[in-house]
Order: structure tokens, then sequence, then C-alpha cells
């Protein structure tokens, strides 16, 4: 658990924080009022919407915000932080951490936990477009001659969305708390007004009117599980977002805020059916009052935006813990704020997004359509975080196994539950985000495995540096003036690039750094923690450098801070050498052919060192060398 509870925000910063929390975190889920229950009730479900049918679909969405949202993520998921981060990862990085500890078990979970961030990648494509369509179609309630601009208006918001990320959410973040707050106040007051003409809809609270729904409706009762799902999507949004704002703002903002506001807002849209069976076709903005109608829609479509925008970050911030962690190449990264580290841009998935997003959004033609595509990967993540956590609390914090599977067994009644009913949507668009997570599952493997039998072939191939030392002792060299920096990922070999250059131009300078760069699973390093010197004699010195894996490397500006007075770098008089391998496929024991040549193209257009690391360009010395695969 993390330590820092005790330290908890209170008074006027807690406001501060749970306002931008209720900005960034709660922006999918509180989009969701716009289509979940309609889709429940769709014709294609063979559900009628009766009252009795009614009151049974919204006690199957009340109790899955307790038990999905209140219980299992803010009561016990939100507990399990790595170094007060949260999400997908951090919680991959937990478990890989307790399967070194424990001997190599694990290596399951660890692919699982990887599978379940690549299907993260899908539901951000997915969301910013059924969200934002979602609200543009509103558009057709309030005067049908603009149906078939829906589609169009909708592709402009969304090119708009993404034209925008590069100046980065660090201006128009300041917007997202009240705009959402506003939003919530809204839901809240639609759905109360609906509420008082017919009061008798808060019945649907009691838990017996969802089990009368499955028993009367069977296997398409069912079915329409994978509806009521969408009322929780952003359940791992509470999660990811930790980080960001701790614990305690989240949960206030949920149970203060959000909760009652979605419960008010599904259970007016209740009520108007139970009126008016007819308004199943867009029960959310009738709702409203027809002079009403426009500026909903509005308010609707700033908060889908701001909706997907959350997702969109959260893309960002998943690439580059991954690239961190070793699972994907080097990319491009821009930062947006110089005060907040989370804020980035990445353009090259940026673009991505974009056009996926359009795709999807003329592909599909419509949000009802588009809601066959969502949940299917939101409800794998769902089931494999209570594994996850299972193991977390089992490994970590030493549960019995009698609790954990106790616990594990109440979360995945409700989760496989789920998953199962979203199935059925694979062949109509559930395929999609699975294509997608295992095209990034792929990338992500084959990185990770490229990278290790490299490192494999560039050992079995080097000098041992007490071999070396020896002969530079024994045959001094020519000593320039300078500090040479070689990076390297082996304590004990000779980094490649110091043994070329000193082959092909004879000299060494007179201080020699052997520098390893390490990132951890944990988010960030201590700033005392963070640099190693070690003195190995004749001017050469082995550095170690760890970096978490939410901090952007900056190997000059590390350097710059060594108390060593032996080793005081000056920028104009240190160089640093690195290594650049050409990757040649060969039938070597390894990987897959096709992996090989994909893991090259991979390389190939992978950010450089220089730029990644954060090193001067006038000062890098590149050697290349020839290596199998």
């Amino acid at each position: 658990m993390s330590q820092g509870e005790s330290r908890a925000p209170t008074g006027r910063y807690l406001a501060t924080l749970s306002l931008l929390a209720l900005g960034v975190v709660y922006g999918d889920i509180g989009t969701s009022p716009l289509y979940a229950l309609r889709e429940a009730f769709r014709p294609e479900s063979g559900v009628a919407p009766t009252p009795a049918n009614v009151l049974g679909v919204l006690s199957l969405i009340f109790w899955s915000l307790i038990i999905v949202i209140s219980v299992k993520y803010l009561g016990f998921v939100m507990r399990a932080d790595n170094r007060g981060e949260g999400g997908m990862i951090a919680l991959t990085a937990l478990v890989a951490r307790g399967r070194s500890q424990e001997g190599g078990r694990g290596g399951v979970l660890v692919l699982m936990g990887l599978f379940g961030a690549a299907l993260l990648y899908g539901d951000s494509m997915i969301t910013p477009a059924i969200s934002v369509l979602s609200a543009v179609e509103g558009l057709e309630v309030a005067t049908p001659v603009v149906a078939p601009y829906v589609i169009p208006i909708t592709v402009v918001i969304l090119v708009a969305l993404f034209a925008v990320q590069s100046r980065g959410t660090a201006g128009i973040g300041k917007v997202f708390g009240p705009v959402t707050l506003t939003w919530f106040l809204v839901l809240g007051l639609l759905g109360a007004a609906e509420i008082l003409r017919h009061p008798g809809v808060l019945a649907a609270v009691h838990p017996l009117h969802g089990a009368g729904f499955f028993a009367r409706n069977r296997a398409p009762g069912f079915l329409v599980l994978g509806s009521v799902f969408l009322a929780v999507t952003g359940g791992e949004a509470l999660y990811a977002d930790m980080g960001h704002f701790g614990r305690r703002p989240i949960r206030l903002t949920w149970f203060v805020v959000v909760l009652p506001a979605l419960m008010l807002n599904y259970f007016g849209q209740g009520a108007l059916l139970l009126r008016d069976p007819e308004a199943v076709e867009h029960p959310f903005f009738l709702l409203a009052p027809e002079w009403a109608l426009l500026p909903l829609v509005i308010l609707a479509t700033a908060a889908t935006v701001i909706a997907s925008q959350a997702v969109i970050s959260g893309a960002f911030s998943l690439t580059r813990q991954a690239m961190q962690l070793g699972y994907l190449p080097r990319l491009e990264i821009e930062h947006t704020s110089a005060r907040e580290i989370g804020q980035i841009y990445i353009p090259s998935l940026n673009w991505v997004l974009m056009i996926a997003c359009i795709g999807l959004v003329i592909g599909f033609g419509e949000s009802s359509d588009l809601a066959a595509a969502y949940g299917v990967a939101v409800t794998t993540d769902m089931v494999f975080t209570t594994l996850l956590f299972s193991a977390v609390a089992r490994s970590h914090w030493g549960w019995g196994m009698g609790r954990v599977a106790l616990l594990a067994a109440a979360f995945l009644v409700v989760d496989l539950a789920f998953w199962g009913a979203n199935l059925v949507k694979i062949p109509a668009g559930g395929w999609f985000p699975l294509a997608i997570a295992a095209v990034i599952f792929s990338l992500m493997t084959t990185w990770k495995k490229g990278r290790q039998i490299l490192a494999a072939r560039l050992n079995a191939t080097t000098l041992p540096f007490e071999l070396f030392m020896q002969d530079v002792e024994s045959n001094p060299p020519l000593r320039v003036p300078g500090t040479s920096v070689f990076m390297y990922g082996s304590a004990d070999g000779t980094p490649p690039a110091l043994l070329h250059n000193l082959i092909h131009n004879k000299v060494l300078h007179e201080r020699v750094v052997l520098l390893m760069v390490k990132t951890e699973e944990i988010p960030a390093v201590a700033e005392e923690e963070r640099v190693k010197v070690e003195r190995l004699g004749s001017g050469f010195f082995r550095v170690a450098i760890r970096y978490g894996f939410v901090e952007d490397p900056d190997i000059p500006a590390a350097l710059a801070r060594i108390p060593d007075p032996d080793l005081q770098l000056k920028p104009m008089e240190t160089s640093y050498f690195l290594g650049r391998e050409t990757l040649i496929p060969s039938k070597k024991p390894g990987m897959a052919i096709w992996r090989e040549h994909l893991f090259g193209v991979m390389s190939r257009n992978a950010r450089t060192a220089t730029s990644f690391f954060s090193l001067p360009p006038n000062r890098v010395v590149e050697l290349g060398a020839q290596i199998e695969l």
C-alpha cells in the first residue's frame, strides 16, 4: 500500500484537486448516460421497455456502479499502487517485481498485464468516436434537418481535438473541472425533475428487480448486460489517474458529485420511459425541455471532448511508461508543460489515434453501432485487473489464499458476466479493439524479446572489462584531454564503442565514463538515489543512473550533479560515444524470422538515443556494428 495516505490533502487543496480530478478522471463514465440506457432497449436486444424491464435495467445499473466502481476500484484496487501510480502498466510492474522475488513465477500474469495495456489503445480510439458522435446526434433531436451533417460535424470536432494536442492540456485543463462540474449538476437536475414526476422509479434500488429481470428475459436479459456495462466504463481511468491526484480526491469526488448525479440521471431516464416508452430512442436528450435542447447538446459535446481528452492523454502516458520499461521503441515525446511531467505529447501516436477515430465514425456511422465495438476491451481489462490485483494482494501484502480467493471470486462473478455478455459483440465490431490489442501486444513482446536477444548477442562477443583494463595498464595508450562517456548495459563487459574507438583512433580520454542507464519498475527515483559512481582506476569510472518509468532521462543533467571532484564534466569537453547496430535477421535460435524483420523495422524507426537521453547532438559520436539476430 502507499505510504503517502498519511499526507493526504485537506482543506482548499483537497477541493482544488477534487475539481481537477472531476474534469480528468470522470469524463468517460460521466458521458455514459448519453447512450447506456438507450442501448439496453434497442430493438435488436429483444427486451421491450416495459415498466418491469425498466426497473430491472435500472437496478442492474445501480448495483453495477456500486459493486464495480465503489467497492472494487475505489475500495480495493486503488490500494494496489506502485509508489502512488496506478493503471495497468503500474500493476503489471508490481506483479513483475513479485515474480522476480518469487524466483520467476507469474510470467503469464505479466503477459496478461501487457495485453491488458494493449487493449487500452483500442479504448483510446473508440471512446472519442462514440462519445463525440453520441453528443452530436443530439442535434437530430433538436432538428432532424441536421441528420445528414452529423458525421461531418463529428469528424470536424475530432480533427480539431487532435490538432490542438500539441499545445498541451495545461491551459484547456483549467476549464475541464468547471465544465465537467456543470455537466454533472445538469445531469442531476434533469434526472431529479423527472423523478419528481414519477418517484416510483426509485423502487429499482431493490436488487430483486435486477434478479427478476434475468428470470423474465433469460438469454436476452443476460446479453443486455453488455449495454448495462456501458454505465461503468471509465473504471480503469479511476485507477490509471491515481498518480495525478491521489486516492482521496478521486474517492471524495465520486461519492459527493459523480455517483449521485449519475444515479439521478439514470433514474430520471427510467422515470421518463415509465411515462413514455416511445422516448427510448433518445431518453437522455428528451429529459430536457425543448428550449434547453441546443444548450444541452453544446454542453454534452464539451463533456465528450473532455472525456476524449482524458483517454488520449492516457494513451500518451501509457506509451511513455511502456517505452521506459523496454516494451516499445523510443518515440518522439514533446513536453507541453514546464511544471507537470505528465503533460506530454507524442506526435506519431496522436495522428494514428485521429485517423482511427475518424475511420470508426465513418465506418460505423451511428453511436449505437459503435457501441458494439465498445465494451469488449474494457471488460477484458477488468477481468485482468482482478487477477493481477489478487496476485499483488497475495505476494506483496501477504493476504491468505482463502481471503484472496473469496474476494477474487466475488469480483470475477460480475466481471465475467459483463465479459460474457460483451463477447457476442465481437462479430459486430468488438473484433476491432481485440485486433488493435493483438497488433500492439505483438509489437511490445517483439521489441522486448528482440532487445534481450540483441543484448545476449552483444554480451557473447564482449571482452570482459577486467581483461580490457589489464591490457590498458600494461600497454598504456595515448591519453587526450577531456571526458568520454560510453553507454552500455553490461557492468562486466567492455562497451563495443570503447573497443572500436581505441582500435581505430588509438587514443583514450583522460577520463572515461562507463555509463549504465536503468529504468526501475517504480514511477520515480529519488534524486539522492539517482546516480551511483564507482572508481575503476586509471581514469576510468563506472556510473549508474536510475530513472522511474514515468520519468524522462536527461543524462547531461544527471552527470552534472555528480559530487565527485575528479569527475566534474565540462559540457564542451565531454564526448558521448554510442553504438549503432545494423540488425541482420538470421536463422539462429531466438525469434521467428517475421518477428526479426519486424524488430529491425522498429529499430530503424525508433527515436535516436541522442534525442531520447537528451544528449547534446554536437558532442555525440556513433560507431556502428553488424549484429545477426
